[in-house]
Protein backbone atom coordinates (compact mmCIF):
# COMPACT_ATOMS: atom_id res chain seq x y z
CA UNK A 1 0.00 0.00 0.00
CA UNK A 2 1.44 3.37 -1.05
CA UNK A 3 2.09 5.92 1.68
CA UNK A 4 -0.45 8.71 1.72
CA UNK A 5 1.00 12.03 0.56
CA UNK A 6 0.39 14.84 3.02
CA UNK A 7 -0.97 17.81 1.06
CA UNK A 8 -2.90 20.16 3.23
CA UNK A 9 -2.57 21.35 6.85
CA UNK A 10 -4.73 24.25 8.05
CA UNK A 11 -4.60 26.56 11.06
CA UNK A 12 -7.93 27.93 12.29
CA UNK A 13 -8.61 30.51 14.97
CA UNK A 14 -10.11 33.86 15.82
CA UNK A 15 -8.62 37.24 14.88
CA UNK A 16 -5.38 37.59 16.84
CA UNK A 17 -5.08 33.94 17.89
CA UNK A 18 -1.61 33.61 16.32
CA UNK A 19 -2.41 31.68 13.14
CA UNK A 20 0.17 33.36 10.91
CA UNK A 21 2.98 33.04 13.45
CA UNK A 22 2.23 29.37 14.07
CA UNK A 23 1.88 28.62 10.35
CA UNK A 24 5.29 30.16 9.64
CA UNK A 25 7.03 28.32 12.48
CA UNK A 26 5.52 24.95 11.57
CA UNK A 27 6.32 25.50 7.88
CA UNK A 28 9.93 26.25 8.74
CA UNK A 29 10.24 23.14 10.93
CA UNK A 30 8.50 20.67 8.61
CA UNK A 31 9.64 22.29 5.34
CA UNK A 32 6.09 23.13 4.24
CA UNK A 33 4.89 26.06 2.17
CA UNK A 34 2.58 28.69 3.69
CA UNK A 35 -0.56 30.09 2.09
CA UNK A 36 -1.46 33.29 3.91
CA UNK A 37 -4.80 34.87 4.56
CA UNK A 38 -5.06 37.86 2.24
CA UNK A 39 -5.15 40.85 4.59
CA UNK A 40 -2.46 43.34 3.57
CA UNK A 41 -3.61 43.42 -0.07
CA UNK A 42 -7.31 42.98 0.68
CA UNK A 43 -9.20 45.83 -1.06
CA UNK A 44 -12.22 45.61 1.28
CA UNK A 45 -10.86 45.04 4.79
CA UNK A 46 -10.20 48.63 5.82
CA UNK A 47 -13.58 49.78 4.46
CA UNK A 48 -15.29 46.87 6.19
CA UNK A 49 -14.11 47.88 9.66
CA UNK A 50 -15.34 51.43 9.02
CA UNK A 51 -18.76 50.35 7.73
CA UNK A 52 -19.47 46.65 8.29
CA UNK A 53 -23.04 46.73 7.00
CA UNK A 54 -22.07 48.18 3.64
CA UNK A 55 -19.01 46.04 2.97
CA UNK A 56 -19.72 42.70 4.71
CA UNK A 57 -20.93 40.82 1.62
CA UNK A 58 -18.12 42.16 -0.56
CA UNK A 59 -15.51 41.16 2.02
CA UNK A 60 -16.86 37.63 2.50
CA UNK A 61 -17.07 37.01 -1.24
CA UNK A 62 -13.48 38.22 -1.60
CA UNK A 63 -12.28 35.83 1.12
CA UNK A 64 -14.31 32.94 -0.31
CA UNK A 65 -12.86 33.46 -3.78
CA UNK A 66 -9.33 33.88 -2.43
CA UNK A 67 -9.40 30.77 -0.25
CA UNK A 68 -11.04 28.63 -2.92
CA UNK A 69 -8.26 29.57 -5.35
CA UNK A 70 -5.69 28.73 -2.69
CA UNK A 71 -7.27 25.32 -2.12
CA UNK A 72 -7.23 24.48 -5.82
CA UNK A 73 -3.53 25.42 -5.97
CA UNK A 74 -2.77 23.33 -2.87
CA UNK A 75 -4.57 20.24 -4.10
CA UNK A 76 -3.07 20.47 -7.60
CA UNK A 77 0.45 21.21 -6.34
CA UNK A 78 3.30 18.90 -5.37
CA UNK A 79 4.18 20.45 -2.01
CA UNK A 80 2.69 20.09 1.45
CA UNK A 81 1.06 23.41 2.32
CA UNK A 82 -0.09 24.91 5.61
CA UNK A 83 -2.96 27.37 5.18
CA UNK A 84 -3.52 30.37 7.45
CA UNK A 85 -7.31 30.19 8.06
CA UNK A 86 -9.76 27.93 6.21
CA UNK A 87 -12.65 28.36 3.82
CA UNK A 88 -14.91 26.82 6.50
CA UNK A 89 -14.36 29.63 8.98
CA UNK A 90 -15.78 32.19 6.57
CA UNK A 91 -18.92 30.13 6.04
CA UNK A 92 -19.54 28.81 9.57
CA UNK A 93 -18.29 31.73 11.66
CA UNK A 94 -17.76 35.10 10.00
CA UNK A 95 -20.62 35.25 7.48
CA UNK A 96 -23.36 33.89 9.81
CA UNK A 97 -22.12 36.18 12.59
CA UNK A 98 -22.47 39.20 10.31
CA UNK A 99 -25.93 38.04 9.30
CA UNK A 100 -27.04 37.53 12.92
CA UNK A 101 -25.72 40.97 13.88
CA UNK A 102 -27.84 42.53 11.13
CA UNK A 103 -24.73 43.47 9.16
CA UNK A 104 -25.46 41.24 6.15
CA UNK A 105 -28.80 41.09 4.34
CA UNK A 106 -30.58 37.74 4.30
CA UNK A 107 -30.54 37.53 0.50
CA UNK A 108 -26.79 38.22 0.45
CA UNK A 109 -26.16 35.60 3.15
CA UNK A 110 -28.22 32.98 1.30
CA UNK A 111 -26.39 33.77 -1.94
CA UNK A 112 -23.07 33.46 -0.13
CA UNK A 113 -23.96 30.15 1.52
CA UNK A 114 -25.05 28.59 -1.77
CA UNK A 115 -21.80 29.65 -3.40
CA UNK A 116 -19.79 28.23 -0.47
CA UNK A 117 -21.64 24.90 -0.61
CA UNK A 118 -20.88 24.59 -4.33
CA UNK A 119 -17.21 25.48 -3.88
CA UNK A 120 -16.65 23.30 -0.81
CA UNK A 121 -18.11 20.28 -2.61
CA UNK A 122 -15.28 20.58 -5.15
CA UNK A 123 -12.40 20.42 -2.65
CA UNK A 124 -11.28 18.20 0.22
CA UNK A 125 -10.95 19.16 3.90
CA UNK A 126 -7.51 19.50 5.54
CA UNK A 127 -5.46 16.39 6.27
CA UNK A 128 -5.06 18.01 9.70
CA UNK A 129 -6.89 21.00 11.17
CA UNK A 130 -5.07 22.83 13.98
CA UNK A 131 -7.40 25.02 16.04
CA UNK A 132 -5.79 27.82 18.03
CA UNK A 133 -8.18 28.41 20.92
CA UNK A 134 -7.70 31.77 22.66
CA UNK A 135 -9.60 33.82 25.22
CA UNK A 136 -10.48 37.48 24.68
CA UNK A 137 -7.52 38.88 26.72
CA UNK A 138 -5.05 36.89 24.62
CA UNK A 139 -6.70 37.99 21.37
CA UNK A 140 -6.73 41.65 22.41
CA UNK A 141 -3.08 41.49 23.49
CA UNK A 142 -2.03 40.03 20.13
CA UNK A 143 -4.15 42.50 18.15
CA UNK A 144 -2.70 45.47 20.05
CA UNK A 145 0.87 44.22 19.58
CA UNK A 146 0.59 43.99 15.80
CA UNK A 147 -1.06 47.42 15.63
CA UNK A 148 -3.08 47.22 12.42
CA UNK A 149 -4.97 50.51 12.12
CA UNK A 150 -8.14 48.98 10.71
CA UNK A 151 -8.44 46.59 13.69
CA UNK A 152 -8.46 49.45 16.20
CA UNK A 153 -12.23 49.88 16.01
CA UNK A 154 -13.03 46.21 16.63
CA UNK A 155 -15.30 45.67 19.64
CA UNK A 156 -14.87 43.09 22.38
CA UNK A 157 -18.44 41.97 21.70
CA UNK A 158 -17.51 41.21 18.09
CA UNK A 159 -14.54 39.09 19.20
CA UNK A 160 -16.65 37.27 21.79
CA UNK A 161 -19.36 36.46 19.26
CA UNK A 162 -16.72 35.00 16.96
CA UNK A 163 -15.17 32.97 19.79
CA UNK A 164 -18.56 31.48 20.68
CA UNK A 165 -19.06 30.45 17.06
CA UNK A 166 -15.60 28.93 16.88
CA UNK A 167 -16.33 26.82 19.95
CA UNK A 168 -19.58 25.56 18.43
CA UNK A 169 -17.94 24.79 15.07
CA UNK A 170 -15.03 22.90 16.63
CA UNK A 171 -17.39 20.85 18.83
CA UNK A 172 -19.12 19.52 15.72
CA UNK A 173 -16.08 19.30 13.41
CA UNK A 174 -15.91 15.82 11.88
CA UNK A 175 -14.34 16.49 8.46
CA UNK A 176 -10.95 15.10 9.47
CA UNK A 177 -8.23 14.97 12.15
CA UNK A 178 -8.31 17.88 14.61
CA UNK A 179 -5.66 19.21 17.02
CA UNK A 180 -6.68 21.88 19.55
CA UNK A 181 -3.95 24.11 20.99
CA UNK A 182 -4.79 26.53 23.81
CA UNK A 183 -3.01 29.80 23.02
CA UNK A 184 -3.77 31.12 26.52
CA UNK A 185 -1.50 28.50 28.09
CA UNK A 186 1.30 28.32 25.52
CA UNK A 187 3.52 31.03 24.00
CA UNK A 188 4.95 29.48 20.85
CA UNK A 189 6.10 32.89 19.59
CA UNK A 190 8.40 33.85 22.47
CA UNK A 191 9.10 30.52 24.19
CA UNK A 192 11.09 27.91 22.22
CA UNK A 193 10.11 25.17 24.69
CA UNK A 194 6.43 25.90 24.08
CA UNK A 195 7.03 25.76 20.32
CA UNK A 196 8.76 22.42 20.82
CA UNK A 197 5.67 21.16 22.63
CA UNK A 198 3.46 22.23 19.71
CA UNK A 199 5.79 20.55 17.18
CA UNK A 200 5.61 17.31 19.18
CA UNK A 201 1.79 17.48 19.26
CA UNK A 202 1.63 18.08 15.51
CA UNK A 203 4.17 15.33 14.83
CA UNK A 204 2.06 12.85 16.82
CA UNK A 205 -1.03 13.77 14.79
CA UNK A 206 0.84 13.44 11.50
CA UNK A 207 2.07 9.96 12.37
CA UNK A 208 -1.54 8.95 12.88
CA UNK A 209 -2.38 9.95 9.29
CA UNK A 210 -0.23 7.23 7.69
Amino acid sequence: MAQKKLKYIAVAGNIGAGKTTLSEKLAKHFNWKVHYESTDDNPYLSDFYKDMRRWSFHLQIYFLNNRYRQLLQILEGEHTVIQDRTIYEDAYIFAPNLHDMGLMEKRDFENYRQLFELMSSQVQPPDLLIYLKAGIPTLVDHIEKRGRDYEGSMSLDYLKRLNDRYDEWIKSYEAGPLLIINADDIDFDENPEDMGTVINLVQAELHGLF
